[in-house]
């Protein structure tokens, strides 16, 4: 039984993984490069298929001049308040490759999954910094492998991540402050299932 965070689980896992949540409440402070290189260090050593390491990440640091372009590829609604982050990154993955042997272009079947690997570590490491990441699916996604020139043919964009310093709650628009507490997942019973698919 674990029990952090106003969490709870009834298996003894690390409490590290009830108390990593996504916030939306930053305090506006910036991030030095060398701690978010940090974080995105960590994530490049995540386990993928055959070392593939299909993940790339295109960041921004508040107070920079890259900042305002990649704000702006977040929906209006993460864009409230994502804008008193102290980092942006979007995530980016391979989807295809060429064979060293035969110079084939491959389909990469477990890309999004490597590089879901690869965020989950980027989160755990702005954990052990004393900060927080929130991940995003609500951006133009069109926009931003235009905007960002990303080879359309080889690659995807998979999801954004707000990087910051944890803020009150009361700093948030009214619509979002009863959003901000660590929300709880469906029963284990519910997801995992011995021999066959029982969903």
């Amino acid at each position: 039984m674990t029990t952090s965070n106003h969490r709870h689980t009834d298996l003894p896992i690390d409490p590290l993984f009830l108390d990593r949540w996504s916030p939306r409440a930053f305090n506006g402070d910036a991030i030095s490069e060398e701690m978010l290189l940090t974080i995105l260090d960590a994530a490049r050593w995540a386990p993928s298929a055959g070392n593939g390491q299909p993940w790339r990440f295109i960041y921004a640091r508040r107070g920079t001049e890259a900042w305002p372009a990649l704000l702006q590829l977040l929906d209006e609604g993460n864009q409230r308040w994502a804008q008193n982050a102290g980092a942006l990154i979007i995530l980016v993955s391979r989807t295809h490759s060429l064979s060293t042997s035969t110079g084939e272009r491959r389909a990469i079947y477990t890309h999004a999954f490597d590089t879901g690997a690869a965020w989950m570590a980027l989160a755990m490491q702005t954990m052990k910094l004393g900060l927080h990441a929130h991940g995003m699916g609500g951006l133009d996604r069109n926009r931003a492998m235009a905007e960002l020139g990303i080879p359309a043919d080889d690659y995807r964009v998979e999801a954004a991540v707000a990087i910051g310093r944890l803020a009150d709650r009361e700093t948030l628009p009214d619509d979002l402050k009863a959003r901000e507490t660590p929300s709880q997942r469906k029963p284990l019973s519910e997801l995992a299932f011995e021999g066959k698919f029982a969903g």
